[in-house]
């Protein structure tokens, strides 16, 4: 009977947690600041599933990588914003001059690294230079659409870092464009890359493959066009992988 209230109390705790989530990440979205542009996204982006997939909890410390112009930030910097703890890292300039300005977001905290990312002459990709971030013991880290800029070398190289920076039990949450696998580089696939070489490589770096969601699954995306084509954009279909360090 002990053990029985003990698992009752343990489950409890986890659906109470995941409560929290829910009206936290509901409230971000929520928010009247948000620009219409983000707003007209969530459909498409489904936010609250994703990030529950991934295991998010209003304590952790997060990083998310590339934030780009800071879509995920104005979801994220809410909810962590009591209780945990936010910093960006990698491309940060539009967010940092952008949203971090405004009011609310003033406990989010960017990582300023060496990494120098640039894409070289007549290159495909984007190259980033060995780089720390200068930090321990993160509970998460999350990317959304960024891992294909980078080629195998470099890919290499950040999540490297990424698995350095986790404590261990750490989740490493990754969300990108779908390639059709084993498919040669080609113009119209360049912003896409192919699941299981992602997985192949975070399990070669130390990573344990946790799973993986359907969120994303688009059955209309042939995996044939470049994913900003009309057709395709704001429709891509996205794989979502998360990882843990060990």
């Amino acid at each position: 009977m002990r053990i029985l209230l003990v698992v009752f109390l343990i489950a409890l705790t986890g659906a109470a947690n995941a409560g929290d989530i829910e009206a936290k990440v509901n409230a971000a979205l929520a928010d009247e600041a948000r620009p219409e542009a983000d707003v007209a996204r969530d459909r498409n982006r489904r936010p609250l599933q994703t990030l529950e997939f991934f295991g998010l909890e209003d304590d952790m410390t997060v990083i998310e990588l590339m934030p780009g112009g800071g879509w995920y930030t104005r979801v994220l910097a809410p909810v962590l914003r009591d209780n945990g703890k936010l910093y960006v890292a990698l491309g940060t300039n539009r967010v940092r001059d952008r949203v971090l300005t405004e009011p609310g977001f003033d406990k989010v905290e960017v990582i300023e690294t060496t990494a120098n990312i640039h894409r070289p002459a007549d290159s495909r990709f984007y190259a980033l230079e060995p780089f720390e971030f200068g930090i321990s013991d993160v509970d998460m880290v999350l990317t959304f659409r960024n891992v294909h800029n980078f080629g195998a070398e470099h890919r290499a190289i950040l999540n490297q870092q990424v698995f350095d920076v986790l404590r261990s039990g750490g989740l490493y949450g990754v969300v990108d464009h779908t390639a059709r696998h084993m498919e040669p580089p080609n113009p119209e696939n360049r912003r896409r890359i192919d699941p299981v070489v992602v997985i192949k490589e975070m399990l070669d770096i130390g990573f344990e493959f946790v799973g993986f969601s359907d969120l994303h699954y688009r059955a209309d995306d042939e995996l044939e066009y470049e994913v900003g084509r009309r057709s395709v954009s704001g429709n891509t279909d996205r794989f979502t992988l998360l990882f843990r360090k060990p």
